[in-house]
């Protein structure tokens, strides 16, 4: 069974009711294609790192689903793409790293640990961890690559040149040494300015060759 999920940006002029029908109309479009939804996440109004069809901001839905071939993607996203309330959207595949993750997640194990100060008070800590397999091209085993070799962050990453990326790849063999990651310094940079749009569009581009974004 493969993994997928799909974050896409509704246009934020529309009623709050029309807005719960379109993320409601791909929920049904999976559904009806035989498609199990393994979770919906209303991620809410965000600001844009930079216009797209002149609004400064979106709302954020994400939908992880289940589907025996990948076979219902393309009328998903041509479905969207001719959707005017839809602003841009993403289709990611998830290997089984990336479904642990995201099960992680859910269940409260990533993105808090506790710690305690000086005088013994338990409290707890958020910590903010750049997660490198949000990088296209970049999976677990190359994330953790990456990490042992000292590169752990996205600033870290920007800084990087291919050929020192290309280095710490080979170290895992065959299939990593042939990985391209001429784009993944541009991606890293988009990440630690926070330009989440921008590195999704392109992202999008990377993977499609082409704009996500109806002309």
């Amino acid at each position: 069974m493969n993994q997928y999920e799909i974050t896409f940006i509704i246009d934020p002029v529309l009623p709050g009711d029309e807005i719960n029908k379109a993320a409601a109309a791909y929920e049904k479009l999976l559904k009806d294609e035989s498609c199990t939804i393994v979770n919906v996440d209303n991620i809410g109004l965000q600001q844009l790192a930079y216009p797209i069809k002149r609004k400064n901001s979106g709302v954020y839905k994400c939908i992880e689903f289940q589907t025996e071939t990948g076979a219902t993607i393309p009328k998903m996203e041509l479905a969207m793409r001719r959707d005017e309330r839809i602003m841009r959207f993403l289709t990611v595949r998830l290997d089984k790293y990336g479904v642990k993750y995201n099960e992680d997640k859910r269940n409260g194990l990533i993105g808090s640990k506790k710690s305690k100060d000086d005088s013994k008070e338990e409290t707890k800590e958020t910590v903010v961890k750049d997660d490198l397999t949000l990088i296209e091209g970049i999976d677990y085993k190359a994330g953790k690559l990456l990490k042992t070799s000292g590169v752990k962050t996205y600033a870290q990453l920007a800084e990087s040149s291919v050929a020192d990326v290309k280095n710490i790849l080979s170290k895992g063999g065959t299939n990593y040494a042939e990985l391209d990651p001429s784009s993944w310094a541009t991606q890293a940079s988009l990440a630690a300015d926070g330009k989440w749009a921008e590195l999704n569009d392109m992202k999008y581009k990377l993977v499609h060759g082409e704009s996500s974004e109806e002309e």
